[in-house]
């Protein structure tokens, strides 16, 4: 591990918009290595909502988070990429001139790397969940306490409690209750900060008696080796009553921290990295930041934009790996070498 690894691009992070990106970088004969703090391809699709629907991936009127990262890998496989998990990206230093940036970046499992240029596309950084003020939670976590849901089928014919009143809290909600032995959703209070139809379709199923409401907290859990037996919750009104609770599944939010990317000397704005919408590339020449993490006037964070933001900064960081080259576009539509990089020509 002490031999430093050379490579045409570092891609920090391997999210979707991450995945894109070694897609348009193959198709200009880059070479990229990904490094990623997760154990798989797929960042927060693959972490927070690997079974839940996305509706607005193009030419996907419904897709999982897992589907689309199953995709984006399969649609990468003809590059190679190669992938570094479950490690993050603590130094990166600059070794040469604006004009023809190089870098050695290095991670937390002693992994150096010399490469061209860097794309930043770690989402929102790393990010942790916020945990409920629950004495002897964690004896339970990742039994009977989750705090995202990997796999629906952990919770078929369960007693099922999600706790929160947001988009995931009742998201989750509606997707659990068909597969839930019984369904119950906790809140503090009888309002809601998620989306309007979804608040509607769960007050539906309470009324037609198919899940239940509480308005309340929860204040102590129990049960033996980690796995939950019941749930005390005090009304909003003080009383005190036990649920029965196979699975809790807590919706508080979540910690976004930037982690050592703070420390690399990029502007930064409000935790987020400004870029140019040209190329997507920062104050630091080389070094290219797409998805959720960079930020420019009327940013939206969709995962089509990190796909387009990937496709601009391929073309720019092809003039620093190819300085003595012309940049001619093309089309995989008609370009037979495009094509046959591809494997389909």
């Amino acid at each position: 591990m002490g031999e430093s690894i050379k490579t045409d691009v570092v891609i920090v992070g391997a999210g979707p918009a991450a995945l894109f990106a070694v897609f348009e970088l193959g198709l200009l004969d880059i070479k990229a290595h990904l490094v990623d703090v997760l154990p798989r391809a797929g960042g927060q699709c693959a972490e927070l909502y690997p079974e839940k629907p996305i509706y607005d991936i193009p030419g996907h009127p419904m897709i999982t988070g897992d589907g689309i990262v199953e995709k984006l890998l399969a649609q990468i496989e003809p590059f190679h990429p190669t992938f570094h998990f479950e490690q993050m990206v603590t130094e990166l230093e600059v070794l040469s001139t604006p004009e023809a940036p190089a870098f050695r970046v290095k991670t937390d499992a002693e992994r150096t790397f010399e490469c061209r240029s860097v794309i930043v596309a770690a989402g929102g950084g790393s990010f942790q969940p916020k945990k409920p003020p629950i004495e002897g939670i964690e004896a339970y976590e990742q039994k009977s306490v989750f705090y995202a849901v990997r796999k629906m089928e952990d919770f078929r014919d369960k007693n099922v409690v999600v706790v929160g009143g947001g988009d995931s809290a009742l998201d989750w909600t509606l997707n659990l209750q068909p597969i839930a032995k019984r369904l119950t959703l906790v809140h503090r209070r009888d309002e809601f900060r998620a989306a309007p139809h979804s608040v509607k379709a769960m007050r539906d199923l309470v009324s037609a008696g198919k899940m239940e409401l509480r308005i309340g907290q929860i204040l102590a859990l129990s049960g033996a080796d980690g796995r939950l037996a019941a749930a005390q919750i005090k009304s909003a009104k003080g009383e005190v009553s036990e649920l029965a609770v196979e699975r809790l599944v807590p919706f508080f939010g979540l910690t976004m921290k930037l982690g050592p990317v703070a420390e690399w000397g990029l502007n930064l704005h409000e935790n987020l990295i400004p870029v140019d919408t040209a190329r997507f590339e920062t104050n630091v020449p080389g070094i290219f930041a797409i998805g959720d993490i960079n930020h420019y006037p009327g940013k939206l964070k969709l995962i089509l934009c990190g796909f387009h933001e990937g496709a601009l900064a391929a073309q720019k960081v092809y003039h620093y790996v190819y300085p003595e080259k012309k940049l001619v576009f093309q089309y995989t539509t008609s370009s037979t070498s495009l094509q046959k990089k591809l494997g389909v020509a």
